[in-house]
C-alpha cells in the first residue's frame, strides 16, 4: 500500500479539516484505532497502523484534525506500505537526498543539518530522533526519517 504525502492537505485517506468522527472512519479499515483525549493541551489524538507504520492524527483545534504523523515502522519491523513525498519513500530514501529534492522544487527546510527539519508554509516537518540501531551520517544522524508530520499552512510557524 502508499500512503501519499499531499502537504498541506493530509496524508493519506486523513485529510486536514476533518471531524474525530470522519477521522476515525478514514483509519478503521487498518483497524481499530486508538482515541487518547489530553484536556489541559485541548488536544485528541487518534493512533492506528497501516500495515506496521505507525499513524497519529492530531486534533488540536475544536475537534478538528489540524496535523497527520507517520512513523517509521522501527528496527527489525518491515513493511510493505510505502510513505511518499513526491514519489520518494520518506521512509527508505536518505533524509539528504529527500531534503535536496525539496530545495530543487523550491522548498528549502529549516535546520536541514538537525535532528527534526521542517519546511514552512508546506508545513512538512521531519524526524531523524531514534535510540534504536540504524544507520547513521558521519555527524551521527540516522540516514533516513523516522517520522514525518503533514500539518496546516502555518504549522510550523512558530519554529520561525
Amino acid at each position: 500500500m502508499d500512503l501519499l504525502l499531499e502537504p498541506p492537505h493530509g496524508a493519506g485517506p486523513v485529510r486536514l479539516g476533518m471531524t474525530l468522527d470522519e477521522a476515525l472512519a478514514a483509519v478503521s479499515p487498518w483497524g481499530e484505532p486508538r482515541v487518547r483525549t489530553r484536556p489541559q493541551r485541548v488536544l485528541v489524538t487518534v493512533s492506528a497502523r497501516c500495515d506496521t507504520v505507525g499513524v497519529e492524527v492530531l486534533l488540536e483545534e475544536e475537534n478538528t484534525v489540524t496535523a497527520v504523523e507517520l512513523w517509521w515502522p522501527g528496527e527489525g519491523r518491515a513493511t510493505s506500505t510505502r510513505v511518499l513525498l513526491d514519489g520518494a519513500d520518506v521512509f527508505r530514501t536518505p533524509a539528504d537526498e529527500l531534503l535536496r529534492g525539496l530545495e530543487e522544487r523550491g522548498r528549502a527546510a529549516h535546520d536541514a543539518d538537525g535532528e527534526d527539519p521542517f519546511v514552512p508554509g508546506l508545513s512538512l516537518g521531519f524526524t531523524r530522533r531514534t535510540s534504536q540501531e540504524v544507520e547513521r551520517t558521519e555527524s551521527g544522524l540516522p540516514v533516513c526519517f523516522t517520522s514525518v508530520l503533514v500539518g496546516g499552512t502555518d504549522y510550523y510557524a512558530h519554529r520561525l
